[in-house]
């Protein structure tokens, strides 16, 4: 088991649960731009140390997901600027490019501090 990437979430956007209800999770690094950082959950930005891929586990706090597609951006997104959303549909191609699919149901009970960890088995 390696661990790829890992962040704390500093802040919540006013409206990123919204996103939480259509089964998305939208992450941006800290020094979002004002217009999107209320949408996002805003973390500090560790190094990603490969891309994402296919059967890697995102972990939150204590729960974990499937990797099931990434986008053809995605990976280069959360590189550099902490960005990507998560959309808990287990799709097996990504809808767009910057999105990373999970298998499992979203996250509920996200909040200030809670970790984001990506696993390669």
């Amino acid at each position: 088991m390696t661990i790829i990437y890992q962040t704390t979430f500093k802040k919540i956007g006013n409206f990123a649960r919204d996103a939480l209800q259509e089964n998305m999770l939208i992450t941006f690094k800290d020094g979002a731009p004002e217009e999107l950082e209320d949408y996002c959950f805003i973390h500090s930005h560790d190094e990603l140390k490969d891309n994402v891929k296919i059967g890697d586990i995102v972990k939150i706090d204590q729960t974990e997901f499937e990797v099931t597609a990434v986008g053809d951006v995605a990976s280069f997104n959360l590189k550099e600027l902490g960005h990507v959303t998560f959309r808990f549909d287990s799709l097996a191609t990504a809808e767009y490019p910057g999105t990373i699919h999970l298998k499992g149901k979203v996250p509920q009970h996200i909040e200030v501090n809670s970790v984001l960890t990506i696993i390669r088995n």
